[in-house]
Formats: C-alpha cells, sequence, structure tokens
C-alpha cells in the first residue's frame, strides 16, 4: 500500500523531517533537562516548557492536556509510551504517587498490575517505534492501534492492528469466529486501512527483563479476496 500524504507537501515534509530525527531530538532533550514522569493509574503525567511540548507533539508522544498554567505544558503518556521512553530509549524518569523514582522493574511489575494485556501490548507498540512509524489508540475503529508511517498531519495511517497473544483466549477469542474478521476486514475497508495482526508469542519466562527477549512478534495481513483481481485470464 501506498502512503496516503495529506495535502501537497506533506511527503517533502516527511522526507526532511524523518520520524527517527525527531524521536532522537525529544530523547536529546529529555536527557538534558533530567526529565521526570509521574505515575498517575494507567497513565504518566510529564510537565515540560515550551520547547519539549513542541517535540512531544512533533514526535508523537502522548496527548496534551489544557491546563491554566502559562510556563508548563502537560502531556499524558499511556503506559506503553511512558515505558517505551522509560525503558528503552532511557530518556525518561518515573516517580511513583510516593515521590519515589520507579526502576525499569518495578515500572514493568505495576504496569502489569493495572493492564493485564500490558506486556503484549507494549511489545506490539514497541516493535512499531522501533521501525520509526507512529502508534496511536485504534479504539474507534474497533482495533488496538493505528500505525502511520510519519507524522498523522502528514499522512493517513495505513494499518489497523490487533494484537493477539498466543494461548489467550481473551484476545485470540476477537478473531475466532468467521463472522469476526469478516466484519473487522470490512470495517478496515471502509476506513481505507488494511488490518495488521501482530501475533505475540511468548515463553515460560517471567522474570525482567529476560522476559522481554523472550517474546516474538510475528505480522500478518489480513485483506478481502476480491474474485476480479484474482480470476484467472481466460481467453
Amino acid at each position: 500500500m501506498e502512503p496516503r500524504w495529506k495535502g501537497k507537501g506533506s511527503e517533502a515534509k516527511a522526507l526532511a523531517d524523518p520520524m527517527s530525527k525527531l524521536v532522537a531530538q525529544l530523547q536529546s532533550s529529555l536527557i538534558q533537562t533530567n526529565t521526570c514522569g509521574l505515575l498517575s493509574g494507567c497513565s504518566v503525567l510529564v510537565a515540560v516548557e515550551t520547547e519539549h511540548a513542541d517535540l512531544f507533539s512533533h514526535s508523537c508522544f502522548g496527548q496534551p492536556i489544557l491546563t491554566a498554567e502559562k510556563d508548563k505544558h502537560w502531556f499524558q503518556l499511556g503506559m506503553e509510551e511512558a515505558f517505551y521512553l522509560c525503558h528503552f530509549l532511557k530518556c525518561l524518569k518515573i516517580v511513583g504517587e510516593d515521590n519515589c523514582p520507579k526502576d525499569d522493574g518495578e515500572l514493568w511489575h505495576y504496569m502489569k498490575s493495572r493492564k493485564a494485556t500490558f506486556p503484549t501490548f507494549y511489545m506490539a507498540y514497541s516493535h512499531f517505534r522501533k521501525k520509526n512509524w507512529v502508534v496511536r489508540s485504534g479504539l474507534q475503529y474497533g482495533v488496538d492501534f493505528i500505525a502511520y508511517r510519519h507524522h498523522p498531519s502528514l499522512v493517513h495511517s495505513e494499518y489497523a492492528v490487533l494484537v493477539l497473544s498466543e494461548g489467550d483466549d481473551d484476545t485470540n477469542g476477537r478473531l475466532r469466529l468467521w463472522s469476526d474478521v469478516h466484519c473487522t476486514i470490512r470495517l478496515c475497508g471502509s476506513v481505507a486501512k488494511t488490518l495488521l495482526v501482530l501475533s505475540i508469542k511468548k515463553n515460560q519466562c517471567s522474570v525482567f527483563p529476560l522476559c522481554l527477549e523472550s517474546y516474538t512478534v510475528v505480522e500478518r495481513t489480513i485483506t478481502r479476496w476480491s474474485p476480479k483481481q484474482n480470476r484467472e485470464d481466460c481467453q
């Protein structure tokens, strides 16, 4: 599938500032300023200066929160985003509600306790981010994530992503019936997206961080069969 750019000049802008460059700028800036985030339920809140707010927005991390403060900008990070910045990019420190810093292991277990699907969703999220794709929630489309080649203001999302964990009936049950598959594919087609299923395989290792190495991600795209496109040429 070719990228569907939004407006004239969008492709040129994306090529001039690739997502890898924008993320690297955010990473460097957060490390220099020793930025901290605050655990708040199932998210992490980060207060930053205007310069950092622009970097968060350009690299597509978190959602801005409107406040009355003029000198501070607040961003709300999902657990997958926050852990990616903390553990993989190592540019964000996170403190708990007791104001004590949390190491990666403590964060991993905390987030697992708050969200049972966190390990598989994090592996899916990091899978895309390592490829410099932008990942957003896909709830409005009935999927787990939607994936963009670059900033959503420049390009339409290409993939509607379902995350399935092998051996987990709660996630695999969504595509167990043909009617579910058919409805999901039709929905994705109506919004010009390809359904991408990420199967997360894991072994029995539960010790952090070794458990991260035990996960593997398998990609499968599912599309509707078109008789016109697959008919043999009879002459």
